[in-house]
């Protein structure tokens, strides 16, 4: 399939009371006979087109948007942890505007409540009752900007949101957008005034991206193309919502023979057992890992997952996750939690899987 052959469609509106998460991931257009499934080569053709639109903005990341873009299709939440500048908000943006998304932007502060997030009920004075009115979690992409500025409880807002696509407010369930996807963002190097995520809530996001500094040619390159406007500004859709519903079906659908699934289950197990760390990575985790791993498979034109995807995936997905006996700090936390994920990866046996 070509990319340009994928409808342009309008950003999602928000649900109706009642829908959890993946009961909102029904096709739009439900009473519609079901078109086949997605090839993965029509999958990975869709991707590439969406990473080659967010990479007109955020320049010579090419490895960092992929992974963005792998784990949109997997259904998955991203944690971006970086120094200020180099494009965490603007690549979470251009990825909305790549495929037709509506998106809602929240920069947490100390002082940003639970129900500045969620949405609160509203007196209407005409209609003389309370009025439930959506806060900006109501949207297919919702940037968590400096999420470890909020408090806790504010944090936690985010938690059933992020785990079962929906919002519940005195009692009535509110279904989000379908699909749903927060990005959040965070600053390893001030942490003056910030609380640490929650474990529980760290392992929510299914993979963590670090950008780091564009290379000395990007950088000009960026700079140039900043002179006059805002490169987001010229940003189309390359795919509709629905294409992306299609899309996120075809990666669930890829086969995964037992060695690699017990592979990803072994790695994951291996983090518990490591003397450098208190806290393992959790059962979750290997789920996302696999279910990450599928993802990129489709995203690579393949129709099945090998244990390459889950030991390119091994350090995104599972590093945010685990504890260090001795944490670094900072930058270097990131640094170190890489290391003793490679470190696990090298104890457990690589199996040989039969392709399908």
């Amino acid at each position: 399939m070509d990319p340009s052959e994928l409808p342009v469609g309008r950003p999602g509106s928000p649900g109706a009371p009642g829908a959890g998460r993946h009961a909102a991931l029904a096709t739009p257009a439900a009473s519609q006979a079901a078109p086949p499934p997605l090839t993965p080569e029509a999958v990975s053709q869709g991707a590439q087109a969406i990473a080659a639109n967010v990479a007109r903005v955020i320049t010579g990341k090419q490895q960092a948007v992929q992974l963005a873009v792998t784990m949109f299709l997997a259904h998955g939440h991203v944690l971006i942890e970086d120094v200020p500048g180099v494009g965490k908000t603007m690549l979470a943006k251009a990825l909305a505007a790549s495929v037709g998304a509506s998106v809602k932007r929240i920069q947490f502060t100390p002082d940003l409540l639970p129900s500045d997030v969620t949405g609160s009920p509203i007196f209407n004075q005409a209609t003389r009752q309370f009025e439930f009115e959506a806060g900006p979690v109501f949207a297919n992409i919702v940037i968590a900007d400096e999420i470890n500025r909020a408090s806790p409880r504010t944090q936690s807002a985010l938690l059933e949101c992020m785990e079962e696509g929906q919002v519940t407010v005195e009692g009535t369930t509110y279904a989000l957008p379908s699909p749903f996807h927060v990005v959040a963002t965070q600053n390893p190097i001030d942490m003056e005034g910030t609380h640490a995520l929650l474990e529980a809530q760290r392992d929510r996001f299914m993979a963590r991206i670090s950008l780091g500094y564009p290379d000395q040619e990007a950088e000009h390159v960026m700079v140039r193309a900043r002179d006059l406007e805002e490169p987001i500004v010229a940003i189309r859709p390359v795919a509709s919502l629905t294409a992306v519903y299609r899309m996120m079906d075809a990666c669930r659908r890829i086969y995964v023979a037992e060695p690699v699934s017990r592979y990803a289950v072994a790695l994951t197990r291996a983090t518990r057992n490591s003397p450098a760390l208190t806290l393992g990575a959790s059962p979750r985790a290997a789920v996302h890992l696999l279910t990450a791993a599928k993802a990129l498979a489709a995203v690579q034109g393949r129709g099945y997952a090998i244990p390459d995807d889950v030991q390119t995936l091994a350090v995104p997905v599972l590093a945010h996750r685990i504890m260090p006996v001795a944490p670094a700090r900072g930058a270097e936390a990131i640094t170190q939690a890489g290391a003793i994920i490679r470190d696990c990866m090298a104890t457990v046996p690589v199996p040989i899987a039969a392709e399908r």
